[in-house]
């Protein structure tokens, strides 16, 4: 079959170029020093027998970090650094990943812990590898890399060029014909990929083979790596012969299970492979790829991108390759394993002639230019070995002193800028911290996450069959409609408060600007706050302690309030100090006192300037993509300070403390203090009255405290109901400016799926 000209003919060139991938890495835990960890899997990622994110390959040191399938390249490889980043702020403090595919110096077997799995079959399955390989082989890592050909790509295909066959049939001999090819020029991947020159010499039983000061483009990949006995051979003339002769070395004792065989193009889609017989191939599993000490994660995203690129020219090339250019393809492949990676290879033309292809089939298929450029850099390393990546590793290795020397130092450097903002997902730092908080949080359980709309923070979770959406971080299923419409609407939530019995301030509701401001000789002198209906994020809120005294002032606030809402609220100021409640269920795990935007003076600065420097906390920003906001110097500030008889120019005296608002919301600049060990338990109770008589499971409440070291009483004096909030800002609690952290969002997932371990 034609598949070049059919795709080309039929216009199927954006459907061949898509696909599903996933990867798999495994990383050896190190300390400090580079040598490698020889603690127990971290008890904090859970049970390995359901996590489908954090597992362990062979050794209890050896993680195994799996991303969801995706269908873009891109989100794959931002699913690796999320779990990646995860892992790094969640080992102990003195455990680091190990950057490179083969291990670092290797302590006595004895010191190196198989993998404690649950079931017994998984433990003794790796103790009889032991006995076959030894424990130090089975220490090299590496990434694997799954692909799936979009399954329209294959449908339409099929209905143009595949009569005589059914749909599977046709499936598995484009799979088949993929795998094949690969194999035939893997040999190129690693001269251009490659990056494991060289390892300590505890690796090896014996004398290291490689002399001193020598190098190799990849030991993982040659016969010295972690592979099967050379007469361990595996038809891929079609699947029946795969099938017969993989379970051949089964039944005779060569390998002792199908998952032994350690090809670099593992066919997928059923757990035994006669069963691909009746399901067809799903995908492949490519096994050949060395970490890449230089990416963080192991992989970068063009190489990531080149290598799909390259897997589809397998199937687009003419020949359809056999059995015997597989073992000449696997004979190759060790051949340049072994050469000097900073020499050419004895293959150059050919590698020449296959990118030379790579990129004809790039112009055929209109593919984006950066690919094409990448391409062009890779096809001249062939002309140039010193540009590859492991001549590259080599140089480094020699600059750093010594190749644990360089992976220490590296290991070190990705843990500090994985730990550099720790509250935030850098793959996902478009979406709100509370939602990338719960998605931690979830991920560490082993509660499968899929983001169902980024921009819209949706997600779907899922533990076994169990599934919740959650919208937000903490918007669930567990409330009703209509508790967030009440929560909303600050009128109807008093009302409702009101007729329950809860102290709450008397105000007036105005829909037009004239009869507010109409008021002013009513209101005049009395504290107050003026604000809209529906306050979010603490906009458009003006408070006046001391009554306001100016009718420009108060008209001022009231235009501010009209600019969130059609309709405001002048309420009374009630004395005392606002504290938020985060309530979920029957529970207040979390109490927060949070003071209004502040400076403190030096006595050399005035406040704009202080401003200025305390935005520079590492926690604030955007209020949004961190867990606290900057302070601005708005219209409500200026007004503010005007109250306070200060201007943004004045310089306060050391110490002093200046508040730039009256209101204490986060978003609007303020600090967040837990209080929740030190809060009277009568205030947690009344939190949580309050939202049950709203209807709600999840929500913010938030109070006026005149002394929370006494019991609440039942008047104004002692306590009053500000607000309930249905989108509470769980960040605050998790991350505050001062005292402990309170990780609701485990709450969350606690009560969502109470049967996690």
């Amino acid at each position: 079959m034609n598949i070049q000209s059919t795709i080309k003919q039929h216009q199927l060139t954006l459907l061949f170029q898509q696909g599903r991938y996933g990867l798999e890495k495994e990383s050896q835990r190190i300390w400090q020093n580079g040598e490698l960890a020889t603690t127990s899997h971290p008890s904090v990622f859970g049970n390995r027998r359901f996590h489908p994110y954090i597992q362990t390959d062979f050794a209890e040191s050896q993680l195994e970090l799996i991303t969801p399938p995706n269908t873009s390249i891109k989100d794959t490889m931002r699913w690796l650094s999320a779990i990646h980043q995860i892992v790094l702020r969640n080992l102990p403090v003195d455990e680091y990943i190990f950057p490179f595919s083969m291990p670092p110096y290797l302590p006595d077997d004895n010191q190196i812990q198989v993998a404690k799995l649950d079931d017994p079959a998984d433990v003794a399955y790796r103790q009889r590898l032991v006995a076959r390989y030894g424990k130090k082989k089975q220490m090299v890592s590496g990434i694997h890399y799954n692909f799936q050909l979009s399954t329209e790509f294959i449908r339409e295909l099929h209905s143009v060029i595949g009569q005589g066959q059914t749909l599977v049939e046709f499936q598995n001999q484009l799979y088949l014909k993929m795998t094949r090819n690969f194999l035939r020029y893997q040999w190129i991947l690693v001269y251009l990929l490659a990056a494991t020159p060289t390892v300590d010499a505890s690796y090896f039983h014996n004398e290291s083979p490689l002399k001193a000061g020598q190098y190799v483009r990849s030991l993982r990949s040659s016969h010295y790596g972690y592979v099967n006995a050379p007469e361990i051979i595996v038809s891929y003339d079609n699947l029946p012969a795969y099938v017969a002769t993989l379970e051949h070395w089964v039944n005779i004792g060569k390998l002792q299970a199908e998952k032994e065989f350690y090809s670099n193009a593992r066919l997928r889609g059923a757990n035994k492979a006669r069963d691909l017989l009746t399901t067809g191939i799903q995908y492949i599993e490519f096994r050949l790829f060395d970490l890449n000490p230089f990416d963080a994660y192991g992989m970068h995203e063009d190489d990531a991108t080149f290598i799909h690129y390259f897997i589809l020219l397998m199937l687009w090339l003419e020949e359809s390759g056999s059995q015997a250019e597989v073992e000449l393809g696997k004979a190759r492949l060790d051949a340049v394993a072994l050469e000097d990676p900073r020499q050419p290879t004895l293959f150059q033309s050919e590698g020449e002639a296959i990118l030379d292809k790579l990129l004809a089939m790039l112009d055929d298929l209109h593919a984006p230019n950066f690919v094409k450029n990448f391409a062009r850099l890779k096809r001249a390393q062939f002309a140039d070995p010193s540009q590859t990546l492991c001549a590259k590793v080599v140089a480094a290795i020699e600059e750093a002193g010594g190749y644990e020397k360089l992976g220490a130092t590296l290991a070190r450097q990705y843990k500090a800028e994985a730990m550099a903002q720790y509250f935030c997902l850098d793959a996902f730092a478009n979406m709100e911290l509370s939602t990338q908080t719960l998605m931690v949080d979830a991920i560490v359980s082993g509660i499968k996450v899929e983001i169902l709309d980024e921009q819209d923070n949706f997600l779907k979770l899922q533990f076994g069959d169990h599934i919740e959406y959650v919208k937000n971080g903490n918007m669930t299923s567990k409330d009703s409609y209509i508790a967030p419409l009440i929560m909303e609407n600050k009128v109807v939530t008093k009302k409702i408060l009101q007729a329950a019995g809860f102290n709450v301030p008397a105000s007036l509701e105005f829909s037009d600007a004239k009869s507010a401001k109409a008021c002013f000789t009513a209101c005049q002198g009395k504290p107050l706050v003026v604000k809209p209906k529906s306050t979010n994020f603490g906009l458009g809120i003006s408070i006046f302690p001391q009554g306001t005294h100016h009718a420009e002032d108060f008209e001022r606030a009231c235009d501010l309030a009209f600019k969130e809402d059609r309709t405001i609220l002048l309420e009374d100021y009630l004395v005392g100090t606002e504290y938020r409640f985060f309530v979920i269920g029957e529970q207040c795990p979390a109490v927060l006192l949070r003071i209004p935007a502040n400076v403190e003076g030096d006595g050399k600065s005035d406040i704009r300037t202080l401003i200025r420097h305390k935005n520079q906390h590492p926690l604030r920003g955007d209020g949004k993509r961190t867990p606290l906001a900057d302070i601005e110097l708005g219209d409500i500030e200026s007004l503010h300070l005007k109250a306070q008889g200060l201007s943004p120019d004045d310089i306060p005296k050391r110490g002093e403390i200046v508040y730039l608002r009256a209101n204490s919301n986060i978003s609007s600049g303020g600090d967040s203090i837990d209080m929740t060990d030190e809060m009277h338990p009568s205030y947690k109770a009344l939190a949580v009255q309050i939202s049950q008589a709203l209807g709600a499971t999840i929500c913010g409440v938030d109070l006026i405290v005149s002394d929370y070291h006494q019991n609440a009483e039942k008047n104004l004096e002692s306590w009053g109901v500000i607000e309930a909030n249905f989108n509470p800002a769980m960040l605050m609690h998790v991350y505050p400016y001062q005292g402990k952290s309170r990780r609701v969002t485990c709450d969350v997932l606690a009560m969502l799926f109470p049967e996690v371990e």
